[in-house]
This record gives C-alpha cells, sequence and structure tokens, in this order.
C-alpha cells in the first residue's frame, strides 16, 4: 500500500506487523503532518457488532488528552477497509530500550512515572488500556513517555454472544490471541494480569499489573514470569509467585521492591487501586532516587506487607479464623454458664457433624470438577495430588485452561478450611512420562481410549 492514499492519509513506509494489522507511516494532506496510520485486519472487523463497539471504544480513546498517551485522530472505514490514525511517535519502544540495554535505574522509573500518569487519566476516563507492555509504551528522542494503542485491545475480544452480554469464555481476549496471533502471542501473555490469564472480568488494577511487569522488566533486564509455553507462562502468571527484584540486581532500593511487589500481587484487590495511587508512590521515589536518600520502608507500608504476609502466609484463611473465634466465643459461654451436661453434649453432636462436613466439602467440591472436567472434549487424564489438579489434554488450549481455571477460581472462592486449588493443563508429556502417571494412586480419570503398554503391564 506504500504510495497510496486512505482518504485524505498518502502512505510514505511500512512501519510494522502486528497481530491486530499492518501500520505505515503517513502524511495527513490536510494538516501536513505525519501520521501512524494502523490498517486493522479484515477478520477482526468482519462482524458490525464488534466493529460498532471498538469504534465507540476507540472514540472514547481518542477523547483522552494527556503527554503520555499518543493521541488518536481518526477511525474509520474505506472500501472495507478499517484504519486508524494516529499520532506518529519517533523514538524508541521500552523493549528496544531493554534490549539495546539503554535503561539505568532512574530512566526506568522516569518512564513507569509517566505511564502511570497517563493511565490515571485514562482510568479516570473509566478506560483500561487491556494491552501494557513493553512494546506498546515508547520514549521519544527529548526522553518523553508515550503510550501507544489506547482502546484498540478491545478489538481482540471475542465477539458478545446474542444476549448482548459477554458469556465467560469472552471476558478476556486470551482465547482469541491464541488461536489468532500463533506468531505473537507469548510476547502479550507475558504482560497478561492473572485476571486476564484466567478469564476473568478486568479492573483498572489490571492495568497497574502489567505496568508492574515492564517497571520489572526494566529494572532486572528479565520477565517476572514465563514458560516453555503460552500457557505455561499464563499458569505461572496466575499461580507463581514473582522472583524478588532484589536477588536479581543487589541494591536496588527497598521502597522499590515494595512498589513492584504491590504491583504484581495476585489478587487484584491487593494491588494499587489504580494508576494513580501507584504513580504517587513512584514519584516519592524518583524523588528519593535523585535526591540521593536510601530509605527503609516506612511504618505505614511496614504494616501493609505485615498484614499482606499474614493473609497469604494463614493456609487456613479469614473464614476459618472468624470460625474459630466464634468458637472461642461458644466455649467460653458454655464455662461460664449453668448449661445441663446432656445439652452440652448434643451441641458436641451437631458441632462434630458441622466440622466433618466443612473438612469433607473441598473433596466433593474436587470430586464435582473431576465430574466435569472429564467431560470436556481431548481430556485424556486428571490427577488429583495434594492441591494441584493436573489435567492432561490431546492438545492444550487456552479455551481449556480458562475452563478449567474458571471452575477452580469458584471452588477457592467456597474454601473454609485449606490451602487453595491449583490447576494446570498439559499436553507435553512424553509416552514414558504419560504411562508413568497413569500408575500412580492419585489419578482420578483415564479416558476409555487409553490404556497402560504392554511394556507397563
Amino acid at each position: 500500500m506504500v504510495g497510496k492514499s486512505i482518504k485524505h492519509y498518502k502512505i510514505e513506509e511500512l512501519l510494522g506487523k502486528g497481530g491486530m494489522g499492518v501500520v505505515y507511516r503517513a502524511q495527513d494532506q490536510k494538516l501536513k503532518r505525519p501520521v501512524a496510520l494502523k490498517v486493522l485486519k479484515p477478520e477482526l472487523t468482519a462482524s458490525p457488532d464488534r466493529l460498532r463497539r471498538f469504534q465507540q471504544e476507540a472514540r472514547a480513546a481518542a477523547s483522552i488528552q494527556h503527554p503520555a498517551i499518543a493521541q488518536v485522530y481518526d477511525i474509520d472505514e474505506v472500501d472495507g477497509t478499517t484504519f486508524i490514525a494516529m499520532e506518529f511517535v519517533e523514538g524508541h519502544t521500552v523493549s528496544q530500550l531493554i534490549t539495546n540495554q539503554e535503561l539505568d535505574l532512574i530512566g526506568s522509573v522516569e518512564i513507569a512515572y509517566q505511564a502511570a500518569e497517563g493511565l490515571s487519566k485514562a482510568h479516570k476516563s473509566k478506560i483500561i488500556h487491556r494491552d501494557i507492555k513493553s512494546d506498546n509504551i515508547m520514549v521519544t528522542r527529548d526522553g518523553h513517555t508515550k503510550i501507544l494503542d489506547f482502546g484498540l485491545a478491545k478489538l481482540l475480544e471475542p465477539d458478545a454472544d446474542a444476549t448482548g452480554t459477554e458469556t465467560w469464555p469472552n471476558r478476556t481476549r486470551t482465547q482469541t490471541m491464541a488461536q489468532t496471533m500463533a506468531g505473537t502471542v507469548m510476547g502479550t501473555i507475558a504482560y497478561m494480569s492473572p485476571e486476564q490469564a484466567r478469564g476473568q472480568e478486568l479492573t483498572y488494577t489490571s492495568d497497574v499489573f502489567s505496568l508492574g511487569i515492564v517497571l520489572y522488566e526494566m529494572v532486572t533486564g528479565e520477565l517476572p514470569f514465563k514458560g516453555d509455553s503460552p500457557l505455561d507462562t499464563m499458569h505461572s502468571i496466575a499461580f507463581d509467585e514473582v522472583k524478588p527484584i532484589t536477588v536479581i540486581r543487589k541494591n536496588l532500593p527497598p521502597e522499590l521492591h515494595r512498589i513492584i511487589s504491590r504491583c504484581l500481587r495476585k489478587r487484584s484487590e491487593d494491588r494499587y487501586e489504580d494508576a494513580a495511587a501507584l504513580a504517587m508512590d513512584l514519584k516519592h521515589l524518583r524523588a528519593d532516587i535523585e535526591s540521593g536518600v536510601r530509605r527503609t520502608l516506612i511504618p505505614g507500608h511496614k504494616f501493609e506487607e505485615i498484614k499482606y504476609w499474614i493473609r497469604t502466609s494463614i493456609p487456613v484463611g479469614s473464614k476459618v479464623i472468624a470460625l474459630a473465634a466464634a468458637a472461642l466465643v461458644a466455649v467460653a459461654i458454655l464455662l461460664f454458664t449453668d448449661i445441663p451436661w446432656a445439652t452440652l453434649l448434643w451441641m458436641g453432636i451437631v458441632g462434630l457433624v458441622i466440622f466433618r462436613y466443612i473438612r469433607n466439602r473441598k473433596r466433593r467440591m474436587l470430586k464435582n470438577l473431576v465430574s466435569k472436567v472429564s467431560r470436556f472434549e481431548g481430556v485424556r487424564a486428571i490427577r488429583v495430588k495434594d492441591n494441584k489438579i493436573t489435567v492432561v489434554a490431546d492438545k492444550t488450549q487456552a479455551n481449556l485452561y480458562i475452563r478449567v481455571n474458571s471452575m477452580v477460581d469458584n471452588i477457592n472462592k467456597k474454601l473454609y478450611i485449606g490451602r487453595s486449588v491449583e490447576a494446570v493443563v498439559r499436553d507435553d508429556l512424553s509416552p514414558d512420562e504419560f504411562q508413568s502417571m497413569l500408575r500412580e494412586t492419585n489419578i482420578v480419570y483415564v479416558r476409555d481410549d487409553i490404556v497402560l503398554t504392554e511394556r507397563d503391564l
């Protein structure tokens, strides 16, 4: 298309290709300025309803005015070709700066601060970016940060159903990316939030998590979550704790470690509530670094970290703590009141029945989950070991991963006693590994056509 014109935009140069389309440098013939023209893939805009929703989202993003956000100038369709005209930003992406080792500590914090300020403006306008990553953040030649592609990630979400509501597989773009972006999916998935990887509803804290990954990558030179496959990476994001930045690089400020750790917490409610709160802490950290001050955590932050540690380190959870407190109160009442022994005996029996019901509840829920998962297409075997469910499939797909983890999330929400359940979906077992797994006592389901080999028999 180089040399051709779309509307009043004359295409001059190919800039790159991505999961959503092709990007060109073009000249706005009316305003005599360069623009970045993104021509979208036809399959992404084939649905009129999806195109309408996307245009609405893009126009909302275009209304955001902030120095850290690349401006959207125009969105239109000409002869079946949908395009977006955006501010042309000259500079380097954060990904390129990391690769070329051109970032120092103060530069990394400054980029994260400016990006957080831009996200804060978007969040105040009730817009979630959904695809914050090092390739979507540029630094201009004069040092200004620009967030690209605001509102475009919405286009990657699957279509809504006939009722106009989004069903559970459609709450994330994960499934669509895994199917249509095989060549680039790994780079995008590595910056997902846990709720994106698990197919849950997104809030502003999803952008906070993704920006935390970018900041982690800038100061350490590596990604916090990675795996051999896209689904391994998704699993790491959803369940694995991140390696502290101070382990990878010594002498980094404790406050920087606290900020990144808070961004990367698994539960959205444990992170910064939005980018504005994150920007405030980054601003204070930047001032400390520029002044040479090396502060330890302030008392308020220490207390916050202690509360988080207690909540995540005690496996029983807040519900059990509340039940235990109620039980202690009941025991105190019984000890200091005149209640007949027969009544105490009956109360003890009732309490024992309730305890046994609660204790076995997890086992019943797991049995029900196994029964449902075993009916999913492609599932070969299921193993339940301790608090980990392993689903072996013919071919691992994002759809199966999301469905299994959605069911696991429901179990964890209903648990009163014990550690949370974790699920992993695998299709990479060698024949010998799979045969060895089949002989384990904790195998709870094997598909009818699966048999042990003669050698194992």
